[in-house]
């Protein structure tokens, strides 16, 4: 989106009030840096976004709730409008926290009404793991080889694979019948495997259908609910240090060894 509708505009002024999400800078430094620079190129990795400018990279992390939009001066979208899905009015970018103004007046924000986007110069892009979409099966096994972390706290790894949320996971998980507490270290060969064919489906899935809250267990993280595959009743913890749901029955934390 930002190279179709953002690249090459001279900006001419920035809204970086927000401090929260535009942390460590203080309100004004972001702007300094950035009034008469253009976007020159756009990259992503997961969903972290930053862009060139001739001068200092500009970074975005759109978080769990976070979109890219690209307004015209009388606020219409011309690109990223669906973030809305028919719910708001053109214009209405009452969940902004972050904008570029361009000099024939169209702006560039990141609107995010969860508020857990991040905005930030010269982000450590180097960093990032491979991304989640695209990884090769031989570094996604080399990810998940060896060590004690649980596989859900893994998988969400920036600096070990990037792009996979908190939702995400628990969807890969329950495609893959892989409990999320489970030790990467244990997991066999066929578990990994299972893993990056249930990554791949499910980034597909997502991407098709709109996002991954239209992912299939999603709906069913919830208390009282029943799994989708066999009913049977979901379970809670916390992994990771994230609210993490997977089926009772499907998804066991203890895995029976085959006999010799």
């Amino acid at each position: 989106m930002i190279e179709r509708a953002g690249l090459g505009r001279l900006i001419t002024d920035v809204d970086d009030s927000d401090s929260y999400v535009c942390r460590p800078h203080m309100p004004g430094q972001i702007r300094a840096a950035l009034v008469g620079t253009r976007l020159t190129a756009a990259h992503r990795r997961g969903k972290s976004i930053w862009c060139d400018t001739g001068g200092p990279i500009l970074g975005i992390h759109l978080g769990m709730s976070g979109k890219i939009v690209i307004a015209d001066p009388d606020g219409s979208e011309i690109d990223g409008g669906d973030y809305w899905e028919g719910r708001r009015a053109a214009g209405d970018f009452r969940w902004q926290r972050f904008g570029l103004t361009f000099d024939d007046g169209g702006r560039l924000l990141l609107v995010d009404p969860r508020r857990l986007g991040r905005v930030r110069l010269d982000p450590p892009v180097e960093a990032l793991g491979p991304d989640a979409q695209t990884i090769t099966p031989a570094a996604f096994r080399a990810v998940l080889a060896k060590g004690t972390a649980p596989v859900k706290a893994r998988l969400m790894d920036q600096n070990a694979i990037a792009g996979i949320g908190n939702l995400l996971a628990d969807e890969i998980l329950w495609q893959a019948r892989i409990n999320p507490a489970r030790p990467v270290g244990e997991l066999s060969g066929p578990e990994i495997d299972r893993l990056l064919r249930a990554t791949r489906r499910a980034i597909r899935e997502a991407v098709r259908d709109g996002g991954v809250h239209t992912l299939t267990v999603i709906p069913y993280r919830h208390a009282d609910a029943r799994c989708p595959r066999d009913g049977e009743l979901m379970a809670r913890s916390t992994v990771g240090g994230r609210t993490s749901w997977w089926c009772r029955k499907e998804q066991p934390l203890v895995v029976a060894q085959p006999r010799s």
